[in-house]
């Protein structure tokens, strides 16, 4: 049967029941992939014609994920469809690890925020804005997102304390330096795309900053050529972190501009007050061209994508990360 490849128009052939992502590395289509088992999302693509059998749910934690929406590693074909894929430009290849590593330190960043840092006995390849499940006992395993890069010789994570919460309550109280972390890896599609030299937006809120941060170091690292705005959006003055290091990149980087907002008690004088969305809408009338990299709590998340798409961004161009408190 056939499977038209879109954006290439490239037609395929397959029997039935075959595996979507094995047809389309046989024939030397460039997709993404990583964990081969439905974990990653990284293989996401669409069905925009035909039906397939789908067996694998989508893990990447997407807010705006569509019915056509599949993985190609948990995808069979049963009849002849057309296949939308990612840009072939775009194409990231990380063969998931699992390796131990120990703790180097646990730092306070606010009142309910800790900053972890791992030495792991072996490197993971991953893109910036990427993260990874980390395992500190029998059940005992949370996804967090990394907030440096591949190339670091530590792994370095922010973790927000969740009342009652067994993994954090774990992390806050019996972690201790020293102790053996088992990380595995790497897993999510909310990566940076180096092709694109347009403008960016990159909105954090709370934790979010992590994978953002990591995103702008490897934006830094390249020394890639596009204007960004970067929002970072807390409910209070004293949830406020990471401007330190911020600060450090707009030093680097005269054409990143960094905004904070505060949503309740903030000082006009020392950064912005309301929702971070009010922010982007005022300054933003028009985000045609541009592509974001949104991160934070699931609301935030899903109003910032609507915005993004009312004033002019493709979908395909919002890569969204919402962090799922999971009780842990």
């Amino acid at each position: 049967m056939d499977i038209l490849v879109q954006p290439l128009n490239r037609i395929l052939q397959a029997e039935p029941g075959a595996n979507l992502l094995e047809v389309l590395l046989r024939a030397q289509v460039p997709m993404s992939y990583s964990c081969m088992s439905g974990r990653c999302g990284t293989c996401r693509c669409r069905v925009v014609e035909g039906d397939v059998l789908a067996s694998g749910g989508l893990e990447q934690r997407p807010l705006d994920a569509q019915d056509t929406e599949v993985l190609a590693c948990q995808t069979y074909v049963t009849e002849p469809c057309t296949i939308r894929i990612p840009e072939p430009d775009e194409v990231v290849v990380h063969p998931a690890k699992i390796v131990k590593a120990s703790v180097v330190a646990i730092e306070d960043l606010t009142h309910d925020i800790k900053r972890l840092l791992l030495k792991p006995a072996k490197p993971i390849e991953f893109s910036p804005g990427q993260y990874v499940q980390l395992q500190f006992g029998p059940e005992l395993s949370r996804p967090y997102s990394m907030a440096g890069l591949a190339s670091d010789a530590l792994f370095e994570f922010h973790v927000r304390l969740v009342p009652g919460g067994r993994v954090t309550g774990y992390i806050a109280e019996q972690l201790k330096v020293g102790d053996a972390v088992k990380v595995s890896g790497p897993l999510g599609s909310a990566y940076l795309r180096r092709k694109h030299e347009g403008p960016l937006l990159c909105v954090a809120g709370g934790t979010g900053l992590a994978p953002i941060l990591s995103i702008l170091r490897g934006i830094a690292a390249e020394n890639l050529q596009s204007d960004i705005h970067c929002y970072l959006g807390v409910r209070s003055p004293r949830d406020l972190y990471g401007l330190t290091w911020l600060q450090a990149l707009q030093a680097q980087n005269p054409r990143l501009r960094v905004h904070v907002v505060v949503s309740s008690g903030g000082d006009p004088k020392l950064h912005r007050c309301g929702l971070v969305t009010q922010a982007i809408e005022a300054d933003h009338p028009d985000l045609t061209g541009w592509r974001a990299y949104l991160c934070g709590s699931p609301p935030m998340v899903e109003a910032a994508t609507q915005l993004a798409r009312q004033r002019g961004m493709a979908p395909d161009h919002v890569y969204a990360d919402a962090f799922y408190s999971q009780g842990t």
